[in-house]
């Protein structure tokens, strides 16, 4: 048995309630009466409370708080783990190799009508996400780590216009999963200032000897949403849009990241947005053009936007048409 078995073992023993000598389970396990004391160390160093006694009726025993505590997972709560386990995996979470062994050990010690609907439920779900390589995985850790123990990191950065960045000192405040991508948000040091990075832009990180408090009220998901959704434009940055369509299309609308935030009022035949003018300018028409004449936009500038892309669209396929034609010509002659 692994030292991992051996000291699960010797847990659901003490968990009984009865007091036992070192001797004693060395004895169940078949093990040396060290190997009994290593485990125990680890168990407390865990943070299991053992409460050794010594004298001849001592021996180890546990908390009853704590051994009252469940540590048997009902087959609810065994499907959200399992299920979980598979979102992680697939997302790049960078504890996912922790998640998938805590997950073998729920299956190694399942019986086999519980190992049988552990396979069936985790098969039964599936999480398309873009492929997560190895260094992308490392960096996701190392930020991880770093929030959680307020330690700087240094950080090599590409903005993605391929322009030099200077490498810069990195709090990291939290990450953050979202729309496919992960980002880092924490304080710049070359900015002096708060902000959010794309993990997969990263091209450098190290951790240094640099400490840092995260300020208490601080949340990472709250300002990555205000950043990318909102930047920093005021109230005139802003248009009023009402569209109008069947319900079921306005509720598919409704769910998308880009319209869903901005709802300001949804009626069972229109739903109104305040969306950000430059968004109107950039992939918004573009993400519309799908639905066709299902939608009834009511929005002077949104509308004219949609014609300026159509138009821009209609052209560019009249250009295209042009050249084949050209090209079969050529292929007679």
């Amino acid at each position: 048995m692994t030292k991992a078995d051996n000291m699960l073992s010797i847990l659901w023993m003490l968990r009984s309630g009865r007091r036992k000598t070192a001797k004693q389970l060395a004895e169940s396990l078949d093990v040396h009466v060290r190997t009994v004391y290593r485990c125990i160390d680890s168990l407390c160093a865990s943070g299991v409370p053992v409460v050794a006694d010594s004298g001849p009726n001592g021996g180890y025993t546990l908390l009853s708080r704590f051994a009252d505590s469940p540590l048997v997972f009902d087959p609810d709560e065994q499907k959200g783990l399992i299920h979980a386990a598979i979102f992680a995996r697939e997302a790049g979470y960078p504890h996912s190799d922790a998640l998938e062994r805590a997950t073998d050990k729920l299956k190694r010690y399942a019986n086999d009508k519980q190992l049988d609907a552990l396979e069936r439920h985790g098969a039964g779900l599936s999480v398309i996400y873009p492929p997560i390589d190895g260094i992308y995985q490392a960096y996701l850790q190392l930020l991880e780590e770093a929030a959680g123990q307020g330690r700087t990191l240094e950080m090599e950065y590409d903005k993605g216009k391929g322009e030099p960045s200077p490498s810069r000192l990195f709090d990291p405040y939290g990450i953050v999963y979202w729309k496919g991508n992960w980002y880092a948000v924490g304080r710049c040091g070359y900015r002096e200032d708060v902000r959010s990075f794309r993990v997969d832009r990263i091209r450098g990180l190290r951790a240094t000897d640099a400490r840092f408090e995260r300020p208490a009220s601080f949340s990472a998901k709250d300002h990555l949403l205000s950043q990318l959704l909102n930047g920093d434009a005021g109230p005139d940055a802003f248009e009023t849009v009402r569209i109008r369509a069947q319900e079921q299309v306005l509720s598919e609308l409704c769910r998308h990241w880009l319209f869903g935030h901005a709802l300001t009022e949804r009626l069972p035949e229109s739903a109104t947005f305040r969306l950000e003018r430059s968004t109107l300018y950039t992939y918004v028409p573009y993400f519309l053009m799908p639905y066709g004449t299902a939608l009834h936009i009511e929005s002077e500038l949104l509308v004219g936007r949609m014609r300026q892309a159509c138009a821009k669209l209609l052209a560019h396929y009249d250009a295209t048409k042009h050249i084949h034609s050209n090209d079969r010509e050529e292929d007679k002659r």
